[in-house]
């Protein structure tokens, strides 16, 4: 997931306990198993034969459930980008047992022992998967991206289509990059400055043993090519939405600018981090200028992540621009189909629409329905982050009661405060009398338990 890693497995008996509280398990109802392994032998029929063009996989190590392959092309001052994405839609129809399966979970759920996907493992991490041990049908999009980051849709299509290797964020040489990589993700950064987007991917915090059986939470080190290959996916979901806007169908995913409490909230949070936000500078422009290799400023680009306003999906409708605030675009989601419902959909409409056909009306009734489905699925991600998270943090500071930790209010309600320790990523409620949105203070540490996944401050005295 993308907020806590545990590589040495300290969190294991309470992620069961998050397991077994949201009822989350791996298996699959035999019937959409057995429809799985059906599917997986269909056979390619429609597919134009792509499989001399040099793809390649970047991804984290371990994955498996691979959506995405990339093959880059110079055209002068242009750079095609043919991003190949899984046809999930040629193993699946509509109505079968596979699809009914996955409008009932709507995305895989990500924890940091393993995940529970979306689709059986016959499809998500073989058939369907764009692995490197054999020919994969894929819907390639074809992006060209301007010097000036400004990117078009050139064509998309299905095709046959063989991975040279599957490459991995921390162990990839340079040279096994294809060229223009770096030249892309530069070219959509920029872009990025001179739209005022404000997103931020904060690094993922690792459970390390910190010894005498207690445990520290640091933040990992974000690779270069993490950046790269998000910014080829913004890049195509950018030029696809463009294209489905013009054909005035979609499905979008949309998200307001943060209300003026959150951002009150946040500029005392970086104040509790010590962080120097100009009073003239808004979020997005301050988010820009953060780096996420120190700890203090990785930290507070995870509250501006906590904080943000919740993003959601909407059908096209004529005289509404789809926004989402902090990629300061219209936006879809087009690119991660083994791993959310929606973005099946998006790629048959854009395949469809980039060929000049009309769009499948199961595609077009899918629109309208798929909102609180996907809503539903990313609220029940939301909860079991924040139970990831809780009992990491309980973990951290078990064996520390009694000790007092620096804190900001940020903000208060009729709740009570909302604080944030000034050095640790940990944010709690607190009861704290006359002091409000700024004030300083010292808390004392009262309560742990693990189990629960609870921690309790008072303020110290």
């Amino acid at each position: 997931m993308k907020t806590i890693r545990d590589p040495g497995h300290a969190l294991g008996a309470g992620l069961a306990e998050i397991r077994k509280q949201f009822q989350l398990t791996a298996a699959f109802p035999q019937h959409v198993t057995q429809a799985a392994e059906r599917a997986a032998k269909r056979a390619l029929t429609e597919h134009v034969d792509r499989t001399s063009m040099p793809f390649v996989t970047l991804d984290p190590a371990s994955s498996t459930d691979l959506d995405q392959a990339l093959s880059i092309e110079r055209s002068g001052k242009d750079l095609l980008l043919h991003y190949a994405i899984a046809d999930v839609a040629w193993f699946v129809d509509d109505g079968d047992a596979l699809d009914e399966e996955a409008w009932q979970r709507g995305t895989s759920q990500y924890l940091p022992d393993g995940k529970v996907s979306l689709y059986p493992a016959a499809i998500g991490e073989a058939a369907a998967s764009l692995l490197p041990d054999g020919p994969r049908p894929a819907v390639v999009f074809t992006s060209r991206i301007m010097p000036d980051g400004d990117v078009q849709l050139e064509g998309a299509e299905r095709a046959l289509i063989r991975s040279r290797a599957k490459l991995a964020y921390a162990t990839v040489r340079q040279e096994d990059l294809p060229d223009g990589l770096g030249d892309i993700a530069d070219r959509i950064r920029a872009a990025e400055d001179r739209r005022g987007a404000g997103r931020v991917d904060p690094p993922e915090q690792e459970v390390e043993p910190a010894g005498d059986g207690r445990y520290t939470l640091r933040f990992r080190q974000r690779y270069p090519t993490e950046d790269q290959n998000a910014a080829l996916s913004l890049a195509t979901n950018l030029a696809i939405a463009k294209a489905l806007q013009e054909h005035k169908t979609g499905l979008f995913r949309v998200m307001p600018e943060p209300d003026a409490r959150a951002i009150g909230r946040l500029r005392q949070t970086a104040h509790a981090f010590g962080l120097q936000w100009p009073r003239m500078a808004s979020l997005s422009q301050y988010e820009r200028t953060l780096d996420p290799t120190d700890p203090k400023q990785a930290a507070f680009m995870m509250a501006i992540r906590r904080a943000g306003a919740r993003a959601s999906y909407a059908p096209y409708e004529e005289g509404l621009l789809p926004w989402h605030a902090a990629i300061a675009a219209p936006y879809v989601h087009a690119t991660a189909p083994l791993r959310r419902l929606a973005d099946r959909y998006v790629v048959q409409a854009t395949l469809a629409v980039a060929n000049g056909q009309k769009v499948p009306s199961t595609v077009s009734e899918a629109f309208t329905r798929l909102q609180p489905v996907m809503d539903r699925a990313n609220s029940l991600g939301g909860r079991i982050e924040r139970a990831v998270i809780g009992l990491a943090e309980a973990m951290m500071l078990e064996g520390r009661i009694g000790e007092h930790f620096d804190a900001v209010v940020t903000d208060k309600d009729d709740r009570g405060a909302r604080i944030q320790l000034c050095d640790h990523p940990v944010v709690e409620r607190v009861n704290v009398g006359e002091l409000g949105p700024g004030d300083a203070l010292q808390v004392r540490l009262t309560k742990v338990d693990v189990k629960k996944r609870r921690i309790k401050f008072e303020q110290a005295d």
